[in-house]
């Protein structure tokens, strides 16, 4: 038989989830006063019915629920995680190339910060946003895509863990410090340009990437 006899929802609406209540509401009858699978699945919208499917076989569910609100503590606390561990990192790669006489080489430097990056990024991202980084929580702020009353809170956990795990790294490598500090070994003019220029390429590419839904 085409049509199969199934039991009429109520008509008040009732909330979804309700003990006792139908999973889907206001079903739609065809033009015989009946029920069939395929109105029955085209009035719910948790399915994507096509009017090729076959009779008798369900599509896949799609239903989808909108993710929990995360607290300014978590996001803070996850900020100060993730900072701590980036510093960390890379500072102490530093550290560790200039005590073993540059064993770790440029690409080791850059692939130990580049890995620090995307694990913090992969483990708190979903939480924080992962910054890191008090010119990208500006910035983010500035482009009306991060709330303006929690820069200052985002910045302070970012310089605390900053000087959390400098003191870390002080407490693990002292005295052989020299290799985690950054000079300029030009001009003054010279070290604000290319401060200038590496800070431009890394917020233009941030900026891009996390506010743009088409990157």
């Amino acid at each position: 038989m085409e049509n199969e006899d199934v039991p009429s929802a109520p008509s008040t609406p009732v909330t979804p989830g309700t003990p006792g209540a139908p999973l889907f509401g206001g079903f739609k009858g065809d033009h015989r006063g009946g029920f069939n699978k395929k109105s029955l699945l085209k009035s719910c919208k948790c399915f994507s019915v096509e009017d090729s499917m076959e009779e008798g076989r369900l599509p896949p569910v799609s239903c989808s629920l909108p993710p929990p609100p995360v607290s300014l503590t978590r996001k803070v606390g996850a900020e100060f995680i993730g900072t701590f561990i980036l510093i960390f990192a890379g500072t102490a790669t530093a550290i560790v190339n200039q005590k073993t006489q540059g064993s770790e080489t440029l690409i080791g430097l850059a692939a130990s910060t580049g890995l620090a990056v995307m694990i913090v990024i992969l483990s708190t991202g979903h939480i924080s946003g992962a910054h890191l980084n008090p010119a990208v929580t500006i910035a983010f702020a500035a482009l009306k895509h991060f709330p303006r009353k929690h820069v200052p809170v985002y910045i302070g956990a970012q310089v605390m863990a900053s000087l959390c795990a400098a003191f870390g790294l002080k407490g693990v490598f002292h005295p052989m410090m020299g290799g985690g500090v950054t000079v300029p070994s030009g001009g003054f003019g010279q070290a604000f340009a290319l401060e200038f220029i590496i800070s431009f390429n890394l917020m233009f590419v941030v900026t891009a990437v996390a506010t743009d839904t088409r990157a």
